[in-house]
């Protein structure tokens, strides 16, 4: 049975006449329903939500499980029984919110996949990890339509339809190139009736700023070091030296943009990290798997863009260019 969190409450609770019409009872895609995707895309289901999931390799095995099962901490799940789940976005048809969660490397395939779930006054929320994809998104459909989100969350995908939540974490919104509009906060209420702790701002280049953070070094370094797990980083003086000096050199980087990310900000994501234990990053597990890693995203744009307006990113470079080297499949 589902576990909610925090009770679902009608659009109508909140007052109705102050949102957006489309958003009153929103249809909505979930593209890429891996970790993060399935994870939320779950939570809105279980709280009434229109969701449908757009699956890949998945789709056989949800299909005939007929769940979709997310193990929260302290032995709480949410269990999604007869998921919307489908093989193709003709199949879903337009919606009125599309959540994208693919993984940068996918970002090839976003008119082949996003165009045919779009209409008149589509919403597009990118939870994608590092820069760019708002600009590329915003190139094909459209300014107006993009949003972004920023997952601060410890999440893992165990099997087909299967999400172990080691840590909940927060959802972080912003409009692109906007200030925080209506349309935004009825999104971010949206998600917190779902259960999902959330804050928004008005630059969301500052909150992807934010992210890489912790993005930078503890992605980074699980691969460069090795393929070792966030715990045993930070068992490591050398390598925890590592993850302040590269976490400082984002927040000079940052600065650079007018973007003030307070040094308590790094200290404050090394602690949250420790509790985590074992726990392998997305981008390792990717590298692990085979599977190609976010480096242009999460490392390559950031360092190019710090470059750009002057910021000293020597570790940073450094660290790029050897996860350029490990990731190279030949």
């Amino acid at each position: 049975m589902p576990v909610n969190i925090r009770p679902f409450l009608p659009l109508n609770a909140l007052g109705s006449h102050d949102l957006p019409m489309s958003f009153t009872k929103p249809k909505i895609a979930i593209v890429g329903p891996g970790a993060i995707g399935s994870y939320y895309g779950a939570r809105l289901a279980a709280a009434g939500e229109n969701v449908h999931f757009l699956m890949r390799s998945d789709l056989e095995t949800v299909r005939k499980n007929n769940r979709l099962r997310v193990q929260l901490p302290k032995g709480q799940e949410i269990v999604v029984n007869s998921p919307q789940v489908h093989g193709s976005s003709q199949e879903i048809g337009p919606c009125d919110l599309v959540i994208i969660a693919l993984k940068t490397t996918a970002n090839g395939v976003f008119e082949t996949l996003i165009r045919p779930l779009l209409k008149e006054g589509t919403a597009i929320l990118t939870l994608q990890n590092g820069l760019g994809s708002d600009e590329q998104l915003a190139a094909l459909f459209g300014a107006e339509r993009v949003m972004g989100g920023l997952c601060f969350i410890c999440v893992n995908r165990t099997a087909p339809g299967e999400i172990l939540c080691i840590e909940p974490g927060a959802l972080a919104f912003g409009e692109f190139g906007r200030p925080s509009s209506e349309r935004l906060r009825a999104v971010v209420a949206m998600f917190e009736r779902a259960g999902v702790k959330c804050s928004s701002g008005d630059n969301l280049a500052e909150l992807r700023w934010k992210k890489l953070v912790w993005n930078v070094p503890f992605n980074g370094l699980a691969i460069a070091a090795g393929g070792i797990t966030t715990d045993k980083i930070l068992a490591s003086p050398e390598l925890e030296n590592q993850v302040r000096a590269l976490m400082n050199e984002v927040i000079e980087a940052a600065a650079k943009f007018g973007f003030t990310i307070p040094a308590t900000f790094a200290e404050k994501q090394i602690t949250a990290t420790r509790p985590m234990g074992p726990y392998r990053p997305s981008s390792l597990i990717d590298y692990l798997d085979g599977r190609e890693v976010e480096v242009e995203s999460i490392w390559g744009e950031p360092l190019r863009r710090a470059q750009a307006v002057g910021a000293a990113v020597p570790r940073l470079e450094a660290l790029y260019a050897q996860l350029k080297k490990l990731t190279t499949r030949g």
